[in-house]
């Protein structure tokens, strides 16, 4: 979710639900040890509980990377061996680390030596010729000695050669049996489901065969699909009461980044799947499109005035 699950969408997305663990993008362990960690880490206390995802392949900048994050108190550590993109890939980080299983196991080892937050890993069921079952029960199997909490698993495999990181996210078949035959053969395993899952009927249909399910690009592109997950998780209210209050409690967000500095645009665009599949939704996004004001707060509150009330006053459903 690189450039998706900033800050700002984090917080936005805290107006509709409130149990589910929310993730960083995937942070490059480098940047953490070298870089502006305050303009890299720090969040709202509203969007917790929040897990930081990294990537990185060097066990001893990985070790210190995690150690620095430790005062920002994030309630879970990732590391990302899944994400296919070029520029990561370059770089030795992400869904080619599953053909080096000893290196993944000695990089947890190392995190887990430097937090005592949980320590979780996200991976593909397979890359380009590993792709067998038993390719990814072999990688589970060594990493698991290592002792991450929990293992999230995207049911497709990444071709590393031939896909961009788009079409790797939806032109390898979903192989959602193999991810449950995993948490058959090892049922001690914390094991979390990804990939082209769109609704919570869909989750927790899959809630049955495993413990855990993550949603991702529904999760940005319908963000009200979430809506009524604090009510299955835990028989809570959803945090608005429909996509009017959860569109309002955005103004005072951007009116106090915009003091700070913070065009209103990188904050406006994780909000425009808000009406998704409602009466308005195109005025909706062309409304918060284009050119936008340095300060798009009340150009939120107009546009908000003029969407159908029907659309706006719908509750969680």
């Amino acid at each position: 979710m690189m450039d998706w699950s900033d800050r700002h969408y984090r917080y936005f997305m805290r107006g509709i639900t409130r149990r589910t663990l929310l993730y960083t993008e995937m942070i490059s362990t480098a940047a953490i040890v070298h870089g502006d960690r305050a303009w890299l880490l720090d969040f709202d206390p509203e969007e917790r509980p929040l897990a930081l995802q990294v990537g990185g392949s060097d066990p001893d900048e990985i070790g210190r990377a995690v150690a620095a994050a430790e005062p920002w108190e994030y309630d879970e550590v990732n590391l990302n061996v899944g994400c296919p993109s070029d520029r990561v890939q370059e770089r030795g980080l992400g869904a080619c680390l599953m053909a080096s299983p000893d290196l993944v196991a000695h990089i947890v080892e190392r995190m887990k030596r430097n937090t005592d937050k949980p320590v979780t890993v996200k991976h593909r069921i397979g890359i380009d010729h590993l792709d067998r079952y038993e390719d990814m029960y072999r990688f589970v199997k060594t990493v698991r000695e290592a002792g991450p909490d929990r293992f999230t698993v995207h049911a497709r495999i990444a071709w590393l050669e031939g896909l961009s990181p788009k079409e790797n996210r939806t032109v390898p078949p979903l192989r959602y049996e193999d991810v449950y035959r995993l948490k058959r053969e090892m049922p001690d395993l914390d094991i979390e489901i990804n990939g082209g899952i769109r609704t919570l009927d869909d989750a927790d249909m899959h809630r049955r065969h495993v413990d855990k399910v993550m949603i991702g690009r529904a999760a940005y592109e319908t963000p009200w699909v979430m809506s009524t997950a604090d009510m299955r998780i835990a028989a809570e209210a959803c945090p608005s009461e429909n996509r009017l209050s959860a569109a309002e409690r955005m103004i005072p967000y951007i009116e106090r980044f915009h003091a700070a500095g913070t065009p209103s645009r990188k904050i406006i665009r994780h909000m425009l799947g808000l009406f998704a599949g409602m009466p308005g939704a195109r005025q909706w996004r062309q409304g918060l499109s284009g050119k936008l004001p340095e300060n798009a707060a009340p150009l939120l509150a107009e546009v908000l005035r003029r969407m159908p009330r029907a659309s706006c006053e719908a509750p969680p459903a």
